[in-house]
């Protein structure tokens, strides 16, 4: 109970509320422009944050992560252009329902299913937080090392069709964390004799290039857009009426969207596909499906939402972001040197607490904020294109330079900007090269520790906790090899048969 009243005391400031409200609002309106989203918008916002108090950082953050999604279903829904990547499934029975006369109901169903995922996974979040972090004190050394392996692997088998591509920009990524003053000995590592590089590549550089920056380009070399709206009419609350005529569909994808957003790597759109596909499977009807389902915008809805409360399990229980947002999340904590792990919830359980608080919190506020304002918010997805490549470009480089006053911080920036660019024309994946940077300065730390106390490689594994990750680890490769062969024999049979 003590815990419980210190932690609302941590939350009921003047600060902690306005950056729940300014979080929350905001991260749905982002998510209603179509060409914005959250990593643009949290890339943006990190540098600002580092100068206010964790949990007033955080909020924000969290704010945005998790109600961009709510708002990405509005212009699916209205205008069949997903307001961020992870709502494109949305469009698929969204889209005609609307088109077919009824906007407000499916809003309203989507709106209703992103709650009840949203909230599912915060039970979630709650209960097996606790869990993972009494096991948490088991991990070693060795078994950090693997388990960010792990995050790894699974980051680049997630790209099922671009397995060598997403390795090679995780590998990139490893080696940008690797330039500069190596962390045990100072010695310059692949700085050329550059002073410039001495102090490193920074993370927050390359994630504002990566994220903001090539964003910003996109929108300014594409045509500039201001699409049309269909007009909504009457209450938005209906749709938590007809959820419930679909308790089983709403469950079963929140609870894909929760073991999904466990998982490092795997995140929205895994969770997304396995959802819909059950939904359409156990479904009666499911020859609706793509033309107008209510169970294919519930299953899409109520999984997206899911996930994030779900990515803070392996982020606050073992310090290991399970995919880009978590990882610039990871950072604030850093900053403030709250390091997330079995000791967070042995010292500052008070502040966890907060975290939970502030994540159900957020949700009834957007579903509030949602029901009350939609028509408002239909005006900023008429915000031209360009327009809002400029914006982002102006604030871009101000959070970037914000960070150290340095030029040089903003050139860099600039680089990986157009390389995100070239690499969202080639349609190859950025979060690897971010995830590979986090988990490789992870599993250096963590290798170089475990190294005194290991003789041979089978040192490695001979504890139960490293035998069984490492075991996961070959299984899973084992099983990629085997599906790969699988689709080229069956690719093969298809030319010859």
């Amino acid at each position: 109970m003590d815990l419980l009243i210190s932690a609302v005391e941590l939350l009921a400031r003047w600060d902690v509320i306005a950056a729940l409200l300014v979080g929350s609002i905001g991260g749905v309106t982002i998510g209603a422009i179509p060409g914005v989203g959250p990593a643009v918008a949290i890339a943006i916002l990190l540098p600002a944050t580092f100068s206010l108090d964790p949990i007033v950082g955080l909020t924000v953050l969290l704010g945005i992560y998790g109600s961009s999604m709510y708002g990405g279903a509005i212009p699916a829904i209205l205008i069949n252009t997903p307001g961020t990547a992870v709502n494109a499934l949305t469009t698929y029975d969204g889209h005609p329902i609307a088109a077919g006369g009824n906007p407000r109901r499916a809003l309203s169903l989507a709106f209703s299913a992103s709650f009840f995922g949203g909230i599912f996974s915060i039970i979630c979040l709650i209960f097996l937080a606790q869990l993972l972090a009494v096991i948490a004190p088991h991990f070693g050394s060795r078994e950090i090392f693997l388990a960010a392996l792990l995050g790894i692997v699974l980051v680049v088998l997630a790209h099922t069709r671009q397995v060598f591509a997403a390795g090679m920009l995780a590998s990139f990524g490893v080696f940008l964390n690797s330039v500069g003053l190596e962390p045990v000995r100072y010695t310059r590592r692949f700085t050329f004799e550059q002073t410039w590089l001495a102090s490193g590549i920074d993370l927050i550089v390359v994630v504002l290039g990566l994220f903001a920056l090539s964003q910003a380009f996109l929108l300014l070399v594409q045509k500039d857009e201001q699409p049309k709206l269909v007009e909504v009419k009457g209450g938005l609350l209906e749709g938590m009426k007809e959820l419930l005529g679909h308790k089983r569909v709403a469950s079963a994808s929140a609870s894909f969207g929760v073991v999904m957003g466990m998982i490092p790597g795997v995140g929205e759109f895994i969770a997304q596909f396995l959802s819909y596909t059950y939904a359409q499977k156990t479904s009666k009807t499911p020859e609706k499906f793509g033309s107008g389902a209510p169970e294919g915008l519930i299953a899409s809805e109520a999984a997206n939402n899911a996930v994030p409360g779900a990515a803070m399990i392996p982020l606050l229980a073992l310090g290991i972001p399970g995919e880009a947002l978590t990882a610039m999340m990871l950072s604030v904590f850093y900053v403030h040197n709250v390091i997330p792990g079995p000791q967070l919830f042995a010292t500052q359980m008070d502040f966890v607490i907060a975290l939970y608080i502030a994540l159900l919190l957020l949700n009834v506020i957007v579903l509030v904020f949602l029901v009350s304002s939609t028509r408002g918010l239909l005006h900023v997805v008429r915000i031209p294109t360009r327009f809002l490549g400029v914006i982002i470009l102006m604030l871009g480089f101000v959070g970037v330079y914000s960070l150290r006053n340095s030029m040089t911080d903003c050139a860099i920036a600039a680089g990986f900007g157009v390389f995100g660019l070239v690499l969202k024309r080639l349609s190859l994946p950025v979060v690897p090269i971010v995830l590979g940077m986090v988990l490789g300065g992870i599993m250096e730390v963590k290798l170089r520790s475990a190294m005194a106390q290991v003789k041979t490689p089978l040192d490695f594994i001979d504890r139960p906790i490293a035998a069984i990750i490492f075991g996961l680890i070959v299984l899973i490769i084992a099983l990629y090899i085997r599906s790969y062969f699988k689709r080229s024999r069956a690719t093969a049979h298809t030319k010859n048969p």
